[in-house]
Parts: C-alpha cells; sequence; structure tokens
C-alpha cells in the first residue's frame, strides 16, 4: 500500500516538473522622454514552439534556428498579430524591435509611436491561446509616475482588457 502513495507522489511530482502552467508576463511602461510606449514580454519557448509549429504548419525550432533572420520575421508577424493596444479606440501602430532567448523563455521588445502621457489603455493580448486552454497572459500597466502597475490577467473568454491611470 505504502508504495502505491510513493509512486503517486512520484508520478504527481513529475507531472509538475514536465509543465505545470501554462503563463506569458507583458509589461508595458511610457518612457517618459520619447513618449513610447516599451513593452516587454516573457513567453516559454517550447510553448511558442508548439503554437507557431501549428499556425504556420512547419517545425520551428527557437533554441537552434536554421534561419535566423526567417524566425525573427515569424515572431515579428505573431506578436503583432497577437498583441493590439488602443487608445480612445483607436489601435496603436506597434513596432517590433526584436528578442533575446533566456534560459526557459523568450523575452520579446516592441514598441509604440510617441504619445501624449497614457491615463487609460485598452490591452488584447492572444498568445499562445490557440494551443493552450488554460494559457494566462499576465499584464502590467505602469503609468509614468507610478511605481506600482496596473494589472490584467487575460485568457480564454477574457483576452482584452481596460487599465485606468487612477
Amino acid at each position: 500500500m505504502l508504495q502505491n502513495y510513493i509512486v503517486l507522489i512520484i508520478w504527481g511530482w513529475m507531472g509538475w516538473a514536465v509543465h505545470p502552467f501554462f503563463i506569458s508576463l507583458t509589461e508595458i511602461r511610457q518612457n517618459t522622454e520619447s513618449g513610447r510606449l516599451e513593452i516587454a514580454q516573457k513567453i516559454f519557448w517550447d510553448d511558442l514552439e508548439v503554437e507557431l509549429n501549428d499556425l504556420l504548419g512547419e517545425s520551428v525550432d527557437i533554441l537552434n534556428p536554421k534561419d535566423k533572420t526567417k524566425l525573427n520575421k515569424q515572431f515579428k508577424d505573431y506578436l503583432l498579430a497577437q498583441n493590439q493596444l488602443r487608445i480612445d479606440g483607436k489601435n496603436l501602430p506597434l513596432e517590433y524591435l526584436g528578442y533575446e532567448i533566456d534560459d526557459d523563455a523568450v523575452w520579446f521588445y516592441i514598441q509604440s509611436e510617441p504619445l501624449s502621457p497614457l491615463t487609460v489603455l485598452e490591452v488584447k493580448n492572444t498568445v499562445l491561446l490557440k494551443n493552450f486552454s488554460t494559457q494566462q497572459n499576465i499584464v502590467h500597466v505602469y503609468f509614468p509616475g507610478y511605481s506600482t502597475p496596473r494589472s490584467l490577467l487575460l485568457g480564454k473568454g477574457e483576452e482584452s482588457g481596460l487599465v485606468k491611470k487612477e
């Protein structure tokens, strides 16, 4: 009987070690000098590979790409389609800047055009929602002059939200 409990415990821990949750983290800050929104987005690279493989119908290898220029374009196209920002009902044009790999995740960098000081922002984030029904996209918006962010937890059925400076 004790052996059965030990097997169940080990099996349970192995399940957690593989990949217990699906999340991304997005931080949005307005640069007070340029007025641009600076966006840093962290996504687990193994989950992103699954999403891109499915979306593109081809094998994507983030850690050992055959063509880094092609991979960068695939990232750009995907991220600009999955991330949308709106102010007063108008989409903000976003510019993809690049990425860097950090252990088990990839940090992506995006920016907006210069804006007047931010007070309200609508965020839509559908990253990884096609392949992962439990995906949660955490978004922190840092308003100028505030050190504490306003946050959103987005996922299937609630892909967008509104944050106010208040």
